[in-house]
């Protein structure tokens, strides 16, 4: 039995969680015993999804941006982000990031864009935001807006201060008008079953992870202008009320989207 099918892995995982077929059983028994720490957490993938396409579209949409910088990709589910950027916009440009070959594999073979726009495809770290900005300067135009898409990426980055390096390196090379589009989970919002369940997660699965809190995130945001609604969880991240005017419950993983000024 090959390593990664013995240790299970964050990208299989979240997909297990999401519904998917793309993983091991490992994943699944991981991903099974998360959930019993946390039950929580399958909504949590959910709302992870649903908040890349609410954001993808106001950037898109209102923000006039088209260019996108997805880095710790995942595995590919439905609406990712050049689906959703290139259905509004049909030029849309999308560069996805991951240092997993099964990740870049399924990428390569799942993940075909539009013939207006392009969608490719880099194998980089996000601990190396040079050779990340290097390889996505073959297809993007950094003179232009961009935006960074960190979805649930920078729990896997366990120092605070390389966080905020990582983001600043990435937002430097980039011009006015680009936005960061970032997830990531809390102990807050009622997340404490985090705790027990990233404990479990971090003695048997890779890489590890740690959660942030609000005050950590808006240390990284540095230099940035927050847009509204500022950090909240992604699940309620501009999101339409119901009918009856009630929000959708919240869930351990905030979200948020901040622009250079």
């Amino acid at each position: 039995m090959r390593d990664g099918q013995r240790i299970a892995h964050n990208a299989r995982v979240w997909n297990y969680w999401l519904g998917g077929k793309d993983h091991y059983a490992v994943d699944a028994e991981v991903g099974e015993t998360v959930a019993g720490f946390h039950p929580g957490i399958r909504d949590v993938a959910r709302a992870d999804r649903a908040f890349l396409g609410r954001a993808v579209t106001y950037l898109v949409r209102e923000a006039g941006v088209t260019q996108f910088l997805d880095i710790g990709t995942g595995l590919p589910t439905v609406d990712n982000t050049h689906e959703v950027a290139q259905r509004i916009d049909a030029g849309a440009r999308v560069v996805y990031v991951d240092n997993d070959p099964i990740v870049l594999s399924h990428a390569r073979a799942l993940l075909a864009g539009t013939p207006e726009g392009a969608t490719s495809y880099l194998d980089a770290d996000a601990h190396d935001p040079g050779a990340v900005l290097a390889g996505a300067a073959r297809t993007l135009d950094l003179t232009r807006p961009v935006a960074v898409m960190l979805l649930g990426i920078l729990n896997f980055v366990s120092d605070t201060a390389e966080a905020r390096r990582i983001v600043r390196h990435l937002v430097d090379a980039l011009p006015s008008g680009s936005h960061l589009a970032l997830t990531h989970p809390t102990l807050e919002l009622g997340g404490t079953a985090n705790a027990e369940a990233m404990a479990f997660w971090n003695a048997n699965a890779k890489p590890p992870i740690t959660a942030r809190s609000a005050a950590d995130l808006t240390g990284i945001l540095d230099g940035l202008e927050l847009l509204e609604p500022g950090i909240v969880s992604c699940s309620r991240w501009r999101v339409a009320p119901a009918a009856d005017g009630t929000l959708p419950e919240e869930v351990p993983q905030y979200g948020l989207v901040a622009r250079k000024p």
